[in-house]
Order: C-alpha cells, then sequence, then structure tokens
C-alpha cells in the first residue's frame, strides 16, 4: 500500500509518529516519508536513530521544521505527497487550558490549513489522529479536538470532485506514551516508593498500544471513502489494578480527579449509535450527512449497533486483570518506547 509513495506525518517525532514510521519503514519502501514538526532537536535525535535502525532505507526520510500554523510552510511541504498523517497537537490538558488562545491556533486553525493544503495540493488520502476527550469535551483539548474532527470530515464536501479523501481515528490514552500515567507510576516504583497517587479509584480506561494505533491508521488509509472515524475495539482495565499490576504491595494514595479529567474515558455516545457500524476489530462513525456522494458500500461486512450502544472504558465487555496487566507491562518494557524491536 505504501510502496513507493511519499508519506508525510505531522508531529511526527512524537510517540506516535515514531512507531507509524519505523513499522511503516520495516513493511514497506516508500518513496520519501516526511518528518513536519517544530522542534530540531527531537528531529535530529530521530535522523540519527532512523540510520542506525534502518540502515538501508533511511535515506528516504526528510525532515521539514515547520508550524501546523504557517500555511506556507504547509503547501511548500506537501508538495507530490501522497499520504498525510495528522498527528500534530498541543494536547497537553492543563497546558491548553492555561493558553487557550495557542491551543486554539494549534489544533483548530492548523487543522485547517492541513485541510485546504492537501485538497490543493492533490494528496490522495489524510487520517486525522483523535482522542476519545473530542467526546463530550469538558476541557479545551477535548473542545478543540471535537472541532478538528468535524473540520476533516466535513473536508471531504470541499474535496469533492478533487482526490483528497479525508478520514479519522480515535485513541484513548495510549500506554506508555507520554500522555500515559505509566510512566509516571514507572517512576516511582523505581525510587522504592511504595504510595502510588490515584486521582479516582472508580477510574477506568482503554488499553491501546502504539502498534494498534498504527494498525487502525494503515486500515483508514486502505480503506476509507471519506468521513469515517474509526475506532478500535481494544480491552479496558481500572486505575487500581493498574498500581497493583506494578507493585503488588502498594499503598493507593487519593489525589483527587485533576480539572478536565474524566472518570471513564467514551469513544462512541449513544447519538454517535445512529451512525455507527461494528466491524472485527474496529467500529466505524460514518458522517450524517452525504454532500460527497456516500454509498452503500460503506457499510459492507458491518453490523448496525443498537439504538442507544455506547462504547466507554466503563461499560467494556473486554477486561485487563492485574495479570493480564503485568503481561501487558512487561511486553511494553520489553520492546522499548516504541516497540521497534518486535518488528
Amino acid at each position: 500500500m505504501l510502496n513507493d509513495k511519499t508519506i508525510l506525518i505531522t508531529g511526527g517525532t512524537g510517540s506516535f509518529g515514531k512507531q507509524f514510521i519505523y513499522t511503516t519503514l520495516h513493511k514497506y519502501s516508500p518513496k520519501k516519508i516526511i518528518v513536519y514538526s517544530r522542534d530540531e532537536y527531537k528531529q535530529d535525535l530521530m535522523r540519527k536513530e532512523c540510520a542506525i535502525l534502518f540502515p538501508q532505507k533511511h535515506s528516504c526520510m526528510r525532515y521539514f521544521i515547520g508550524d501546523m500554523r504557517d500555511r506556507d510552510r504547509l503547501y511548500r511541504a506537501l508538495s507530490d505527497v501522497d499520504y498525510v498523517i495528522h498527528a500534530a497537537a498541543m494536547k497537553q490538558v492543563p497546558t491548553c487550558e492555561y493558553n487557550p488562545f495557542e491551543a486554539v491556533k494549534t489544533n483548530i486553525h492548523g487543522a485547517q490549513n492541513l485541510i485546504d493544503a492537501c485538497i490543493d495540493r492533490g494528496v490522495k488520502r489524510t487520517v486525522a489522529l483523535s482522542t476519545d476527550k473530542a467526546v463530550n469535551p469538558i476541557n479545551l483539548y477535548g473542545g478543540t479536538k471535537l472541532v478538528s474532527d468535524k473540520l476533516f470530515v466535513a473536508a471531504n464536501a470541499y474535496s469533492a470532485g478533487k482526490s483528497t479523501v479525508f478520514s479519522v481515528v480515535r485513541y484513548g490514552n495510549v500506554a506508555g506514551s507520554r500522555g500515559s500515567v505509566i510512566p509516571l507510576f514507572q517512576e516511582i516504583v523505581a525510587r522504592g516508593e511504595n504510595r502510588l497517587p490515584i486521582t479516582d479509584r472508580r477510574m477506568t480506561r482503554f488499553w491501546m498500544t502504539l502498534e494498534q494505533g498504527v494498525a487502525l491508521v494503515y486500515e483508514a488509509l486502505g480503506c476509507a471513502f471519506g468521513g469515517e472515524i474509526y475506532v478500535s475495539k481494544i480491552p479496558s482495565f481500572t486505575i487500581t489494578d493498574l498500581a497493583k499490576a506494578l507493585k503488588e504491595d502498594c499503598i493507593l494514595q487519593d489525589a483527587g480527579i485533576r480539572e478536565g479529567e474524566k472518570l471513564h474515558e467514551i469513544m462512541i455516545t449513544p447519538d454517535d449509535a445512529r451512525q455507527t457500524y461494528e466491524y472485527d476489530k474496529y467500529y466505524i462513525i460514518y458522517p450524517n450527512f452525504v454532500s460527497w456522494g456516500m454509498r452503500e458500500t460503506f457499510h459492507m461486512g458491518g453490523t448496525k449497533v443498537p439504538e442507544g450502544f455506547a462504547y466507554s472504558s466503563d461499560a467494556n465487555t473486554q477486561w485487563l486483570s492485574v495479570e493480564d496487566l503485568r503481561k501487558a507491562l512487561a511486553a511494553l518494557a520489553a520492546g522499548g518506547p516504541w516497540q521497534y524491536n518486535k518488528l
């Protein structure tokens, strides 16, 4: 699918970006992979790492310093690009709350800049990464990502008659990524401490690996007609079980739920369910308008979810026990931050 193709990934030096790029270099022989991001230091580290890990393929890598707010730079970077993965965003909830105008500029205005550039540059497919926080948002980050999702879905109307197809993949917190609580717990345990801070003992989360995230993006790249939101089927766990998996005799210290934080992750609401179909490994929320010509083949192989269906971490049918979590954590540690030695 990606052989001899040119791919650009915004925010390419982040946790997901590295996993996507290293997996793609392992599985395919792309013509070019363009990393579009702001941090020259991270790009330099990635350049050196790629040369060591992929000595025969790293020459296809390109590193563009650029900001999502810079429309002209995006147009330059997207010249002759086939596929775009949009992973760049301001993601830290407290940072977005304190700097709301900056979050809007990056997450909303930046999304519009990318959409316009993709259409005008003739990009074939664009997949945008979303978050559970965009569903019934209670913080600014979630609000900006909700708007971003709406922009990418509606972009298919603007690209009608042209080649660009836009779709979205929706994740919860990815295990072991910078936004995950796992590194924090591991750091505390490594210091020999016995108390782990628990925001709320009722809290549940989905468990998703970077590998699963990349697989879902591949699915969207290969199959999307335009406007779909893909949601992986993944297990849930409780925050207390995660703490016990990391240190069985730990003392749980109530820290209190933080501003903008939810007790449970939700990926699909009952209102979304009216447009949602279930497949073997994921759900798809289809667009509820057809201005660019929805096809009946959209739903092939899928089963309509029942009325009132919701997909949330507290009402899941799949759960990880303490022992399951220990095994998952061990697999995560064995693979390193981006699991490239498991490819």
